[in-house]
């Protein structure tokens, strides 16, 4: 996805920041764990050992978990308590989700272990570090998780791989054997002890990757949808008054008027715009996928902006249950309810679905005769022989109707598990699997009105649009031909999909819109 971030080490200790979570889950970065992190693990993990030497029962230290937490377990077997614990939890099923999102949510679950709130050992936390490090990536699949007492199954197939087992891919990005790939790396195998099970797998960290994640694309897409829907109020001789600053500052949205900004600046010295600005214009009104863009737009902005907020506190949180505090207690507690995440990632999918819907209708007025003031008919060459962008409008309008059904919240729904003690769970890492598709899906949505706006902009020639979506154009060019008869459309639109996927497009116009 666009514009990954570039940073050679990312230091765990404190809070961490969207753009080390992207450098160190697309890029590639490594991970060093703070000398102050370091002595926060150790001074927890010192609570956690003087717990385990006493007689009294201790949640994640001397009895079992969830509904068996009535169970003592004598300090013979609590290492085999902490094993069973990871291969039992370990538990996923369907396709593997994406390296990105495991290295992601390992990341985030080292950043917790970094607070000194977990209790797990200095030496456990290194082996996380060097797994990362290692560009060791466990594989996690897509059901496990109901999010709530933490990613369970995606984060204890991290812990798996961790002790040696499972399955994982190599830096090279082959699939082996866990215990293969850390012999190959120098990492000794991790046996767990008190309480260290319990502290790899309960957090939110997987849903939380993925927010950070999809939050970081959000941004740069919503920068694309006002370029494009620049281009398509050019192409279809639109006016750009109502984009002006004093009408925007009536109501005083950030996003909206960030939006307008940027559109404005996309039509500023346009050929074409200046072409029917006279008094005998008679477009003071556009229809509402042109007009409103900003609107739309705007509120896609503000509630990135809000999710945005809510994924900064949580990666400023330490997510466990128990967590060692301060003074040495171990407390049992309800941190590691998903909800606040899993409501924003249900509340993103809405806006993208809005702003796919409004692009489609957009591209569907260029095809239209009726609409589109003087194009030809689907933009084709010899309408009738050719069909032009007729059946690209299709794929677009097949994608929009898939983001509606993504649209509908997985938030709503609750499954009761562990023998009714965990008996309300929060369902957030279904709501991120269906964001990552909503904005694959935008990004699809957009490059398509790209594609059109493009086509509908070279067939007002002579006219010629204004610098920044001319150079939006050109770029488009370097890799898709002009108008002409039809040909295979499909690579086209992959093409498209790229120059956003890669960040091009953005930076192509960034020098006239930023």
């Amino acid at each position: 996805m666009p514009e990954t971030a570039q940073l050679a080490t990312v230091a765990v200790d404190g809070p961490l920041t969207r753009d080390s979570v992207v450098a160190v889950a697309r890029a590639g970065a490594k991970v060093q764990i703070s000398d102050a992190a370091e002595r926060r693990i150790a001074a927890a993990r010192a609570h956690v050992d003087a717990l385990a030497a006493g007689t009294a029962a201790t949640y994640g230290v001397s009895t079992g978990f969830g509904a068996l937490a009535t169970r003592h377990i004598p300090p013979e077997s609590r290492v085999a308590l902490q094993r069973s614990l990871i291969r039992s939890h370990a538990a996923g099923a369907g396709p593997a989700v994406e390296p990105e999102v495991v290295r992601a949510q390992m990341l985030l679950r080292l950043r917790t272990v970094a607070t000194g709130h977990t209790g797990v050992r200095p030496e456990t936390a290194a082996a996380l570090a060097a797994l990362i490090n290692a560009g060791i990536t466990p594989v996690v699949h897509e059901y496990g998780s109901l999010g709530c007492s933490g990613d369970l199954a995606p984060l204890a197939a991290v812990a798996l791989a961790l002790m040696g087992e499972g399955q994982v891919t190599d830096a090279a990005g082959e699939l082996v054997d866990a215990a293969t790939a850390l012999r190959a790396n120098g990492i000794e195998p991790v046996t767990l002890h008190e309480k260290e099970g319990l502290a790899l797998t309960n957090g939110t960290d997987g849903m939380l990757g993925m927010l950070v994640l999809a939050v970081h694309d959000l941004h740069a897409l919503l920068d694309i949808a006002d370029l494009t829907a620049a281009m398509s109020v050019e192409a279809l001789l639109g006016t750009d008054r109502v984009f002006a600053d004093d009408l925007q500052a009536l109501r005083p949205h950030p996003g909206q008027a960030r939006s307008a900004r940027r559109i404005r600046l996309a039509l500023a010295d346009s050929p074409i715009v200046a072409s029917h600005r006279g008094p005998d214009c008679n477009r003071v009104q556009d229809a509402y996928s042109l007009r409103c863009a900003p609107q739309v737009h705007g509120a896609a902005r503000d509630t990135v902006a809000y999710a945005e907020s809510v994924a900064e506190r949580e990666m400023a949180s330490a997510v466990d249950n128990p967590v060692v505090l301060a003074d040495g207690r171990l407390e049992s507690n309800g941190n590691f309810h998903g909800a606040p995440l899993a409501y924003v990632l249900d509340f993103l999918a809405i806006p993208v679905a809005d702003v796919a819907s409004m692009a489609e209708r957009r591209t569907d007025r260029m095809l239209d005769v009726a609409r589109s003031h003087g194009l030809p008919a689907f933009l084709a060459a010899d309408p009738g022989v050719d069909s032009g962008h007729m059946i690209a409008q299709y794929t677009q309008a097949a994608v929009v109707s898939e983001l509606k059904r993504l649209a509908v919240p997985a938030s709503v729904d609750s499954i009761p598990s562990s023998a009714m003690q965990e008996d309300h769970v929060s369902m957030g890492w279904s709501g991120a699997r269906k964001l990552r598709r909503a904005v694959d899906g935008l990004t699809t949505v957009l490059a398509i009105e790209y594609l059109t706006a493009a086509r509908a902009l070279d067939m007002r020639a002579p006219l010629r649009p204004g610098p920044a979506t001319d150079a939006a154009v050109r770029l488009l060019r370097t890799r898709v031909d002009g108008p002409g008869p039809d040909r295979h459309l499909a690579p086209e639109i992959a093409a498209a999909e790229e120059l956003i996927r890669s960040g091009e497009l953005r930076a192509a116009v960034a020098a006239y819109l930023d």
